[in-house]
């Protein structure tokens, strides 16, 4: 604002205001919905000012133009999304900087991810190839670079630097500049060149280094922004807090089929970094659109929650499978698969979700996610053992003053009133098991009929006594 002009839209860069109130007073004036302001020690409140608004307070590292480019993006090009669509396509930045710098040229995030690449193949090598068809550095590459203090010289400096050749990693030498937006490291430029760059393609690169740096913000902005009203969609779904019309109409706004759909939850953990696995899940699995990602996610609490069209359960599991495969190597994935689900059926497909991960980690974490519909039993027995848990266990009854006969005799009285009960009731099936005769079966069972009085001629009680045994099973499930 500067004189009598007065310029009216949706959010308001407060460029030159000396205070957040006077910047609040602009923003009200040109009725925007959000102002920017440089941090400050400035704590004044402005509550009554008469109007909603939304305060935004940016790093004092981040320069009024590059913000001004972000805004401009967002609001007024439209919005732009990882599907390289708009005005401002990723890949078209990096083919540019490419004719430049006279080298081809990829764009990488800090975790070394593959964001964008040029056409050209000028001076490219082996380990640009690989980066770009497996979408991320190799992990030897990225040792390579860690060790000869190229990712701390990204950290903290904004010169480009030449990393030298390293035939055994397929590198013929780059020229790499940090991405960056005021102090935070977004990512790195690589140029492919067999000797360092100078005079006007070395310029070129640090311009376009910090070019590329708007685009990214921008995408991640636009991104964020996606995955923050998709992740709100599908919680509702999962919470139900919707009827089955409004259920009906969100699934369709989120491009999914009305059935046959699952649930997936998914734990992520990085032993060195306790909150970096989970976000980077989220990140995963909300990165694209359309027909590149099948799923819709939301991140609530600890786990992060995906509505899948799948009608088989290997479905599910190949797709947690590629969720693994983009994840660093260190990163441990837990996961649940709820049985096939209708719309209306999302919230009790959650709960079944969460219960096939609570069983994912309970037991080996090598084996695949177990689904609901293939691991109902095992889920019921623990809703057992947790309600047996939960309430008073038995001390007396059959089960219980068999288990401590057992503990003072050492007799194996339990081991086989299971093994009849398993062969129900077969003599011959459950001498078997126990790799004993039948005669040695029928000796046990009466030497357990006078402990305790077992009443196995009754369903109900040889149905009571199966649980018992069964919830007692799982007690190693419930050890941290």
């Amino acid at each position: 604002m500067t004189g009598e002009r007065t310029a009216v839209g949706d959010v308001l860069l407060a460029v030159g205001a000396r205070s957040v109130k006077e910047a609040v007073r602009w923003a009200v004036a040109v009725k925007a919905v959000a102002v920017l302001v440089r941090d400050a020690e400035d704590k004044t409140a402005f509550a009554g000012e008469g109007e909603s608004l939304a305060v935004l307070v940016v790093d004092p590292a981040v320069s009024w133009s590059e913000l001004a480019a972000v805004v401009y993006g967002l609001v007024l090009e439209g919005r732009e999304t990882e599907s390289g669509r708009g005005p401002t396509d990723l890949f078209a930045v990096a083919d540019s900087l490419a004719d430049a710098v006279g080298g081809a040229v990829t764009v990488e995030d800090q975790l070394g991810r593959v964001l964008a690449y040029s056409r050209g193949q000028r001076h490219a090598d082996p380990a640009r190839s690989a980066t770009i068809l497996n979408r991320q550095e190799a992990e030897p590459l990225r040792e390579l670079f860690e060790k000869r203090g190229v990712l701390a010289h990204l950290e903290g400096h904004d010169e480009p630097l030449f990393v030298a050749a390293a035939p055994e990693h397929g590198l013929t030498g780059r020229m790499v500049a940090a991405v960056r937006v005021g102090r935070e490291l977004l990512g790195a430029v690589w140029v492919a060149c067999p000797a360092p760059l100078n005079g006007t393609r070395l310029t070129a690169l640090a311009d376009g280094a910090r070019t590329v740096a708007l685009h990214v913000l921008r995408s991640r902005a636009s991104a964020d922004l996606e995955r923050q009203v998709e992740s709100d969609w599908v919680n509702r779904l999962l919470d139900g807090r919707t009827d089955a019309a409004e259920a009906a109409a969100l699934v369709a706004r989120l491009g999914l089929p009305q059935a046959p759909l699952r649930v997936v939850a998914v734990h992520t953990r990085i032993a060195t970094q306790p909150h970096a696995g989970l976000l980077l899940a989220f990140e995963a699995v909300t990165t694209g659109f359309g027909w590149s990602r099948p799923g819709r996610s939301a991140l609530a609490a600890n786990t992060v929650y995906t509505v899948l069209p799948a009608q088989d359960a290997a479905q599910a599991r190949q797709w947690v499978h590629g969720l693994r495969s983009v994840l660093p190597q260190q990163a441990s994935v837990l996961a649940g698969i709820s049985a096939v689900a209708g719309v209306a059926e999302l919230p009790t497909a959650r709960r079944e979700a969460e219960e096939c991960l609570a069983l994912h980690e309970a037991g080996p974490h090598d084996i695949a996610p177990p689904a609901y519909d293939e691991a109902w039993d095992e889920i019921v027995l623990r809703r057992l053992y947790t309600a047996a848990r939960s309430g008073r266990i038995p001390a007396r009854g059959p089960v219980a003053e068999l288990r401590n006969h057992d503990a003072v005799h050492g007799t194996p009285y339990v081991a086989t009133l299971r093994a009849w009960l398993d062969a129900q009731g077969d003599l011959a099936r459950a001498a078997e098991r126990l790799s004993v005769h039948e005669n040695t079966m029928r000796y046990r069972l009466r030497k357990m009929a006078e402990v305790t009085p077992l009443g196995l001629d009754d369903a109900r009680a040889r149905l009571a006594a199966m649980i018992e045994l069964a919830a007692g099973d799982l007690s190693a499930f419930d050890k941290p």
